[in-house]
């Protein structure tokens, strides 16, 4: 029999005392405190003997202390262990995320394509394929291919600007939506553009004005731009309806993005204008009748402006049809012929029941190129002498040479000095104007000039 593993040991004749055993997986260790007390075994142990001389004492040590550590760092491995499963749920919570978010804003893109399909042979169904359409068609194919360049700078500015807050729901129909464009240096409450674009009441919708909210928000003004329905997914009483909406939309919620609610513009171009124009003078009429007040008020908007728009439908019907958008569509947008003279701005605004609420309109600014043949700039003249008739403050600025698309899109295009621009920063920001065109980056060249003449020469508008 082998003998056991024997730990050295001083001063063996100390009387024995108890023995304290300890485990161990392979070996059993007992402390003696004489050789009396060395107990052979078969199996294998060791014996600890402990020195007891007088003038050494031997330190008393837990014997749970190595299993307090081992608990400790097994506490620490757990901790860790949950902070790395919390931190792969969040990156996989994160990930599913996004994944969602792009899921759902693939399927708002396939719903959106259905409904513009639809509505597009719908509204095939209305035009038909006369020889006028084919070639407005081809013309409008020619002039969007050469400002190209343009368009798709202006694009990447919309679809990846952070100051670009796309798609804000303001009201129930797929098409209440707008979009806002915000200044880089939001230091201070901004004066804020809610702008309804243009279209032909057909083909309007809220990117259309990207490059003027581009423009703006770069001199310190927001600019919220309102999508509507179009027919025929709509008629004229639900486009000025969407429009109010959205209005509401920008008094009541515009300060939470930053905007000042003192001063709040309202802007629209071509179609736009004339919409934009009815909600105004309809909550006008509200506001004057029994009916109580929605929830925005004529007060609230400081001015409006007018782009190239029609204010009297009554005296264009003829004037679209010889364009191209005949007579029995342009009714069926209307609804009817009734809806031609309640739709007509200037002819609401002559009515004698009208006359308190024209009183409370705001500053009214109307901007019309002289060479616009789409609605031509008397339109624009005669409405504002209307107006200023009634008792309101209001002005046409006219442009000379200037066609429907110029003020919109070839001049800002153009880059460098733009009068429409300068017009507009002046009014809205007033004596700060100066200031603000010395801190603001020069607009720049979007498009060779050659490219716009020619696109100028093929415009459909």
């Amino acid at each position: 029999m082998q003998p056991p593993n024997l730990l050295p040991i001083s001063n063996p004749n100390s009387p024995p005392s108890m023995l304290i055993p300890t485990s161990s997986a392979t070996a059993d260790t007992m402390l003696l405190r004489s050789e009396s007390h060395i107990i052979p075994s078969s199996s294998s142990s060791t014996i600890l003997l402990v020195q007891d001389d007088d003038d050494s004492k031997i330190e008393a040590k837990p014997l749970l202390s190595r299993a307090f550590s081992y608990s400790s760092s097994l506490s620490s491995n757990l901790v860790m262990q949950q902070q790395r499963r919390r931190r792969i749920a969040s990156e996989s919570s994160l990930l599913s995320g996004a994944v969602e978010g792009c899921r759902r804003g693939v399927g708002r893109a396939a719903s959106d394509t259905y409904v513009v399909t639809k509505l597009c042979f719908r509204l095939l169904r209305y035009l038909g394929v006369g020889y006028r359409w084919i070639i407005r068609f081809l013309a409008l194919g020619c002039y969007a291919m050469l400002l190209m360049p343009g368009f798709i700078q202006v694009g990447y500015y919309y679809f990846y600007s952070s100051q670009v807050r796309r798609g804000i729901v303001y009201g129930d129909q797929p098409r209440n939506r707008l979009d806002l464009y915000l200044p880089r240096n939001m230091n201070g409450p901004k004066p804020v553009v809610a702008f309804v674009t243009g279209g032909a009441w057909i083909i309007g919708y809220k990117a259309w004005g990207s490059l003027l909210g581009q423009q703006l928000s770069e001199r310190d003004i927001i600019v919220a731009c309102i999508d509507y329905r179009n027919f025929p997914q709509g008629t004229i009483s639900d486009m000025v309806k969407d429009a109010s909406q959205g209005i509401s939309f920008v008094c009541n919620k515009i300060a939470e993005y930053g905007g000042d609610p003192n001063r709040i513009y309202l802007m629209g171009q071509s179609a736009g204008a004339h919409i934009a124009t009815c909600a105004l003078l309809e909550q006008a009429i509200k506001e004057t009748g029994a009916e109580q007040r929605a929830s925005w008020s004529v007060s609230q908007i400081k001015a409006y402006f007018g782009l190239s728009g029609g204010y009297n439908i009554l005296k264009l019907v003829d004037h679209f049809h010889s364009r191209g958008l005949y007579r029995s569509i342009f009714l069926s947008i209307m609804e009817g012929e009734q809806g031609l003279r309640r739709y007509s701005p200037e002819v609401m605004a002559q009515d004698p029941n009208a006359k308190n609420a024209v009183s409370l309109l705001p500053p009214i600014v109307l901007f019309h190129g002289t060479a616009d043949y789409s609605i031509p700039c008397d339109s624009s003249k005669s409405f504002a002498d209307t107006l200023k008739g009634l008792g309101v403050k209001a002005e046409c600025i006219l442009y000379e040479g200037k066609t429907h698309t110029d003020l919109f899109l070839q001049d800002p295009m153009r880059g460098g000095i733009d009068d429409m621009l300068d017009d507009l920063i002046t009014i809205i920001h007033g004596d700060n104007s100066e200031t603000i065109r010395a801190n603001s980056t020069p607009t720049k060249r979007l498009v060779p000039e050659f490219m716009l003449q020619m696109a100028r020469s093929v415009s459909p508008f």
